[in-house]
């Protein structure tokens, strides 16, 4: 990878003005717990291995987390008698991997009890279980986040950008995260790899101004297809790929699919509604630029608004915030 990381850590950290305390690095824990990236990956691998799908669950389990407070681990907090947290929220509802979670806390704690946060262990575990298939890490996680003590559902809400946005909203919502135009079209990128539910996306089959119409947007070969997928504005539970035919596997067919008009969600067709964001979109078909770039913008977004040096936690339980 073309970058210097820790140039980029200092660089970003300065643009977000957000890494409280201190600054995240390569090798956070080289004294502290030196086995901790070897531990995370060898238990991230051994579930990958049995569940290919995997990779794609935690890495939008990373993404929901930083657009949320930052990369503080609050997205994997429990909900409690007197706080509804972002885990409810209905962006998360359909969140999985928080098991794999716990049981790489539970074998990193073993080893260095106290030392390694659970926002670290997200970040690396979403990068470990992408790099399964090359095995080999695709991209550099800085480390040295704190767990945050706080999650609201609300702010999940807010802050977590639904796949109906269009281009305009996904800019915006990118921006104030400090992610560029680029950025968002590189991370979109993530799409190459999981599913969709039909309700995230069936609007633009058979209701998408309100009067029973189709995208028209959308690929109407594909639109026909994903209707047989999805009959009904009323299916909650199939589940479609979003990038059709090779959803396990991390590429860049997603971007050629995205130019055949077939992006599952709007938010995906959006992103060739402008010319800038169309020409990146045209650029990433490249897998070497791809992979290079999609390293580079995880650096970025891995680096929202952490908290770091004394802020928040280290969390005995990735699930609960430590009892004082």
């Amino acid at each position: 990878m073309n970058v210097n990381i820790l140039l980029v850590a200092f660089v970003v950290c300065g643009l977000l003005g957000a890494c409280q305390g201190g600054q995240l690095r390569k090798n956070f824990y080289r004294s502290t717990c030196p086995s901790a990236e070897e531990i995370v990956r060898n238990v991230t691998w051994n579930h990958v291995s049995s569940n290919p799908n995997l990779p794609a669950k935690l890495l939008r389990m990373h993404f929901h987390d930083c657009f949320v407070r930052g990369c503080d681990g609050s997205v994997l907090l429990n909900s409690t008698a007197n706080n509804t947290a972002e885990k409810d929220a209905a962006p998360n509802l359909s969140l999985a991997g928080f098991n794999v979670i716990d049981d790489i806390k539970e074998n990193v704690e073993n080893k260095c009890p106290g030392i390694v946060s659970c926002a670290d262990i997200l970040a690396l575990a979403a990068r470990d279980s992408v790099s399964f298939q090359f095995k080999r890490s695709l991209w550099k996680v800085l480390t040295g986040r704190r767990d945050g003590t706080i999650s609201r559902t609300r702010e999940a809400l807010i802050n977590i950008p639904p796949p109906a946005f269009n281009f305009t909203q996904l800019k915006q919502r990118f921006a104030s995260k400090n992610l560029t135009v680029h950025d968002l079209v590189v991370l979109s990128g993530s799409h190459t790899i999981g599913v969709g539910h039909c309700p995230t996306f069936s609007n633009r089959l058979y209701n998408f101004t309100g009067k029973g119409d189709q995208d028209p947007s959308l690929n109407a070969t594909y639109a026909a297809f994903l209707k047989t997928k999805c009959p009904s504005l009323n299916d909650t539970t199939t589940t479609v790929e979003m990038d059709p035919g090779s959803s396990l596997k991390f590429d860049t067919g997603y971007y050629a699919t995205l130019k055949q008009h077939k992006g599952l969600f709007q938010s995906d067709a959006a992103l060739l509604t402008n010319k800038g964001a169309a020409n990146i979109v045209q650029e990433l078909g490249d897998n070497d630029k791809f992979f290079t770039e999609f390293a580079q913008s995880m650096v970025r977004m891995g680096a929202i608004e952490v908290l770091t040096g004394t802020s928040g936690e280290i969390r005995s339980k990735c699930w609960a915030v430590n009892s004082n």
